[in-house]
């Protein structure tokens, strides 16, 4: 045990009761003594935790108790990295201004604040208006976050959507912005999403049913009882979630309806938001895709075809339904392409091959196109929100695991970029006193695993601390960006480490199959091989790795403790995924008919049941010694719901020989995202990095 932990003052951990309760399926009988931890009003607890039975709520707070008498000795540095962290911060941040029509809108922050301001400024000069204070809006509240705040397309408005629970049901207004009066209508239980209508009379937004899922649009018409709403668009499948968005010409909303195999699309007028909404392509198994309409076509990035790793397509935008389909950009096998925008003349996207992102134009007149390149290992790009459809003007986001973001406006008939911001850290950063570089771990099966690296020039040689951050889960890439939080660890000689493991895209649409479903050992299996080949390039050593993932990354965590607890010095795992067959097994719980293509149907399918009993963090504590743990939970969360990191952290001190301490600390104004004020945020971080410090043996004394 690290020398902190096993110095600390002894308190006694928390104990659950033990109610056993017995689990038959497939013929396989399990016995869960923790099962009374989830709640029978958890979807009311979700709601409003005042709701939470008095004995959990007992047993959550003794658990956070118990955290913080564990790591009160950990609380001076923690203090200094948050200093540290915040004075990396630009108090007074704020976006570059994006113009459309005669105004210039953009959201910054005040000093000392934690939440942003939404603002605009008239093209031809003049005063700023703060059209939203989201520190006013947050005041008295526990937890705040905001959702969309879109402005109306006649300027007079604007329309808002907080969430003041942590639980992602948000409440939707508006006002006007010439008087500054609010709405006394406001729409309940939003997924936060707004799509103006031309007229700028109404808005449609997504609702929430009653077991958090996104399943239907509505139509607000402003002044209207929001319990007369017009139904637009609704989906009966608990299985599929339903997405709302404005397409970037701001004529239709575009509808997409997925799961996590396939998707449809559905494009409504919003001259005409009440007339039918228009069907793309309807879904099939293992069909994706998604579109964009343009000035005349309608532009489409999609799998079909066998393009696994997707290619553009465009159609008339009267006549799609003829199927009549014109290849804009081929697919290319290890070409992923994972981000598209449209403009009136003008084709964008953002394409990935060998982990390396690049960004790419072509005129819609010329079947040519071009490249922006950036050569500097583990970087990132994004695109940036642009109101104007007909400018030439895109803007987009460069920024790597050394150097800070850059946002450039690139004027794509000119074919020439300018700068238009440059992220300040006040405290001072200079990417030269730092390296990247990109490794390749051998997995079990001979695959090459990337991992991405930065770490101080001067840092001593030879083996050292390391955090190792996974996810794998749902095709999500995880991008080498930068990130000033982490410099804290990184300035005391810790290597930060990304595990490009499979059941993301990194190396395409494959790296994803190849992590989900039968497959999905090979995402364990994958970060184990990461963490073993650092050791093995003489960086780090074992017990001097902390691992850290949260949600599905959390699961992750979970199941290499299992598989290889003698690795890791310490794991943070937030929000974690980890009763997965008990969770799998639920249908009434809010993510798992979703799920299911992900990790199969144990309900129907006893393979897929006995596959995810052979991984699930639940079902394989061992009676072996496990490293030290910080878990984390938010207890309004309805992704990865509070009971699981409860029941987690019980079973592995019930089971374990040796190590730990096994430590949960559940976030009671939060969900599924932690704190959301900017700083109270980096309050978070900066414990998780304290923890890291003393789990693999480092300096602790401020």
């Amino acid at each position: 045990m690290p020398p902190f932990f096993s110095n600390a003052p002894k308190t006694h951990a928390p104990r659950a009761e033990k109610r056993p309760f017995r689990l038959v399926a497939h013929g396989v009988e399990r016995i869960d003594d923790y099962a009374w931890i989830r709640a029978k009003n958890w979807r009311e607890a979700i709601r409003d935790p005042a709701a939470l039975p008095r004995e959990i709520r007992a047993l959550i707070e003794a658990e956070n108790a118990f955290s913080e008498a564990a790591l009160r000795g950990l609380e001076p540095l923690a203090d200094k990295i948050y200093e540290e962290m915040t004075a990396r911060v630009d108090e007074t941040d704020s976006d570059p201004p994006a113009r459309d029509g005669d105004w210039l809108y953009y959201s910054r922050f005040r000093a000392g604040g934690q939440h942003e301001l939404v603002c605009r400024t008239p093209v031809a000069g003049g005063p700023e208006q703060i059209l939203l204070d989201g520190d006013a809006l947050a005041e008295g509240k526990d937890f705040f976050s905001l959702g969309d705040a879109v402005h109306s397309p006649d300027h007079r408005l604007l329309a808002f959507a907080c969430d003041e629970r942590g639980n992602e049901l948000h409440r939707v207004s508006w006002r006007d912005l010439a008087t500054g009066a609010s709405s006394a209508d406001v729409v309940e239980n939003s997924d936060g999403t707004i799509v103006w209508t031309r007229d700028s009379t109404g808005f449609l937004y997504t609702r929430m049913d009653e077991d958090f899922r996104s399943s239907e649009v509505f139509l607000h018409r402003l002044g209207a009882d929001p319990s007369t709403d017009r139904l637009i668009f609704a989906e009966k499948d608990p299985a599929w979630f339903v997405h709302l968005r404005a397409a970037r010409a701001r004529n239709m909303a575009i509808v997409k309806v997925s799961d996590h195999d396939c998707a449809e699309n559905w494009l409504i007028d919003l001259d005409r938001p009440e007339a039918p909404a228009r069907l793309v392509l309807p879904r099939r198994a293992g069909l994706r895709y998604e579109v964009e309409p343009g000035r005349d076509r309608l532009f489409m990035r999609t799998n079909a075809d066998g393009a696994f790793d997707y290619k553009l397509v465009s159609a008339p935008l009267d006549a799609f339904a003829s199927g009549e389909w014109r290849e804009e950009v081929p697919h290319r096998p290890g070409r992923m392409i994972f981000n598209a925008s449209v403009f009136a003349d003008y084709l964008v996207w953002l394409e990935r091959e060998d982990c390396a992102p690049r960004l790419c134009v072509k005129h819609l007149d010329d079947r040519g196109e071009r490249r922006l390149d950036f050569a500097t290992p583990c970087h990132h790009l994004r695109l940036q929100p642009n109101f104007e459809f007909e400018r030439p003007i895109l803007r987009f986001a460069y920024s790597s695991l050394a150097e800070p973001e850059e946002i450039f406006d690139y004027d794509l008939a000119a074919r020439e970029k300018t700068l238009v911001k440059r992220q300040n850290v006040p405290s001072g950063h200079v990417a030269a006193d730092y390296q990247t570089r990109m490794v390749f771990a051998p997995a079990p099966d001979g695959e090459k695993v990337p991992v991405s690296l930065v770490w101080r020039r001067d840092r001593k040689p030879g083996p050292g601390p390391l955090l190792l951050y996974g996810y794998g889960a749902y095709g999500v890439a995880l991008p080498d960006c930068f990130d000033e939080s982490r410099f804290s660890l990184i300035d005391r000689g810790f290597i930060y480490a990304i595990a490009h493991v499979r059941g993301g895209t990194e190396k395409g649409s494959r790296w994803y199959e190849a992590g989900k479903l039968e497959r999905k050992a090979n995402t364990f299996s994958d970060f184990i091989a990461c963490a073993r080949h650092l050791c093995a390039l003489g960086l780090t050593e074992p017990k001097k790795i902390v691992a850290e993932g949260g949600s599905a990354g959390g699961m992750l965590m979970g199941a290499v403790a299992n598989m290889a607890p003698e690795l890791f010095g310490g794991l943070l795992a937030e929000v974690p995924f980890v009763d997965v067959v008990n969770t799998i097994l639920d249908a009434s719980l809010p993510l798992t008919p979703p799920e299911w293509n992900e990790w199969g149907n144990p309900i129907e399918d006893a393979g897929a049941f006995r596959r995810l009993l052979s991984f699930s963090p639940y079902d394989n504590v061992a009676a072996q010694a496990y490293p030290p743990m910080l878990i984390e939970a938010g207890l309004t969360d309805p992704r990865v719901t509070y009971w699981e990191p409860a029941k987690w952290a019980q079973l592995l001190r019930e089971r374990m020989t040796g190590g730990g301490p096994i430590l949960l600390k559940t976030n009671m104004e939060a969900g599924h995202g932690g704190a959301a004020g900017r700083f109270d945020e980096l309050e978070e971080a900066a414990l998780r990095q304290a923890f890291a410090i003393a789990a693999t043996g480092g300096d602790v004394q401020v």
